[in-house]
């Protein structure tokens, strides 16, 4: 593993915190990563090639409430939302953060989407990580860095869960794994927090399935 940037200490060793319901499987491990937070948020903000798309909703094209960058291996293209991403090198940081959530998930990830929240206005709408290019049979790991926002999670059938979604208030360093079939079945949201005025930066590493991309 490559440890050439002194950004780390050793991840936490500690087995995760697990929790399992229909059709949903999470492994969490706060503050999982111990980096130097500064140092960290500043190397990110200024290598990623953050944009902002636009999207389409019912016949209206807004702007995405939040800053992305799609990196990836040759061929692991991504689309979503009618949003095609071109794919962004692997950088040595982004690198070494992929070798990093690889051991601790126990997963090869192909590719990595990066989410850029700068203020309580940027959120994530419900959804769920089941386009076609995504191996169904793989998990996605988030790792949240920055101030913490809620993670909330739903059954897609309500009976799986009723009452309240589930939620996460994640911080800087938290790593949560949503193992299959998590995405067939539940969605996720990240919503605004208006009173939230510093930012937040998830990475999402994935496994993509170049035999299913869509060309549009």
């Amino acid at each position: 593993m490559n440890t050439q940037l002194g950004l780390f200490d050793s991840p936490a060793l500690e087995g995760p915190q697990q929790l399992q319901l229909p059709g949903l499987a999470l492994r969490f491990w706060p503050r999982w990563s111990r980096a130097n937070t500064d140092r960290l948020s500043s190397r990110l903000k200024s290598e990623v090639r953050w944009k902002q798309d636009q999207i389409s909703l019912f016949g209206r094209t807004h702007p995405l409430p939040r800053l992305t960058c799609w990196v990836g291996d040759p061929g692991c293209s991504y689309t979503y939302s009618g949003v095609a991403n071109p794919i962004e090198p692997w950088t040595p940081l982004l690198q070494e953060l992929r070798e990093r959530v690889q051991f601790a998930a126990g997963c090869l990830f192909n590719s990595l989407l990066l989410n850029r929240y700068r203020d309580g206005r940027d959120k994530l709408d419900w959804h769920a990580d089941d386009e076609p290019e995504l191996d169904p049979a793989a998990p996605i790991a988030s790792l949240s860095l920055g101030t913490a926002r809620s993670f909330r999670l739903k059954p897609k059938v309500p009976a799986f869960h009723p009452g309240e979604p589930l939620v996460y208030e994640l911080g800087h360093g938290d790593l949560l794994v949503m193992d299959p079939p998590t995405q067939e079945h539940w969605l996720h949201q990240v919503p605004p927090r208006l009173r939230v005025k510093a930012e937040r930066i998830n990475l999402t590493f994935r496994v993509i399935r170049p035999e299913a991309i869509r060309h549009v």
